[in-house]
């Protein structure tokens, strides 16, 4: 069992930044790690991913305004959100994933509003 808690959450206003972590209880260097949202009313939405290679993806509305991480060696996943948007209201859950076992935080709220 794998416990995974975030930070970094906060009230922005558009525009600005966050950086959002992922701390784990265990190793995470054997799995794929994600960032999930989900808005008020809205089904969770996949955010982005970064497999064990270091290989990344992102979804269309975040790309090239968000970035992941990770620390292997620090068992810590991070998640750069530049030019926030009130649509990025959300709260956001890190998960992570292989072959045996799927794991998920209870995520961090992110406000964007002026």
């Amino acid at each position: 069992q794998v416990q995974l808690v975030e930070s970094g959450g906060g009230l922005v206003q558009p525009g600005e930044s966050l950086r959002l972590s992922c701390a784990a209880s265990g190793r995470i260097s054997d799995y794929g790690v994600g960032w999930y949202r989900q808005a008020p009313g809205k089904q969770r939405e996949w955010v982005t991913s970064i497999a064990t290679t270091g290989v990344t993806a992102y979804a269309g509305s975040v790309k090239g305004r968000f970035t992941i991480s990770r620390d292997n060696a620090k068992n810590t996943v991070f998640l750069q959100m530049n030019n926030l948007k009130p649509e990025d209201t959300a709260v956001y859950l890190c998960t992570i994933s292989r072959a045996t076992a799927n794991y998920w935080g209870q995520g961090t709220q992110v406000t964007v509003s002026s």
